[in-house]
């Protein structure tokens, strides 16, 4: 398996970098419940591998975590985050993207409990990861 990037932050602590999909149809929002720390329902994402550029990675994590295809993307928000992944590392540089896809839905029980459509009445009653949880936030979208 590919090590996560690393850098330093702002503060000199040691860094991911990670990516996240925005994935809207039909007013709808596609949502993962993580199988993985930290856990929780959360947007398609993952980390940056060393070498790889973020637009790669939100290729590939979209692919491995639903099975469809990254057809194009907008970068919406990106910034530091206190967020501890399960490598320990507790600060990632998130990239954040809105996302048109195709393709049938893969469930892939490695990474995910469960992944399905959801609206935002629908979300507000579910327990988000805490990283997405500060972005969904951040977007008013819960």
């Amino acid at each position: 398996m590919p090590e996560p990037k690393l850098s330093k932050s702002s503060n000199g602590e040691p860094m991911h970098f990670s990516v996240g999909a925005l994935i809207e149809k039909d007013g709808k929002y596609l949502l993962i419940e993580r199988a993985k720390p930290p856990l929780g329902f959360a947007l398609v994402a993952g980390h940056v591998d060393e070498g790889e550029e973020p637009e790669v990675a939100l290729k590939r994590e979209v692919k491995e975590e639903s099975g469809l295809d990254l057809e194009s993307f907008e970068l919406i928000t990106e910034g530091e985050l206190d967020d501890t992944c399960r490598r320990g590392i507790a600060v990632h540089y998130w990239h954040l993207y809105k996302c048109e896809v195709s393709g049938e839905i893969v469930h892939n029980d490695e990474e995910t409990l469960s992944i399905g459509w959801y609206t935002k009445e629908e979300m507000q009653d579910l327990d988000f990861e805490p990283a997405c949880d500060f972005w969904l936030k951040k977007l008013k979208l819960i």
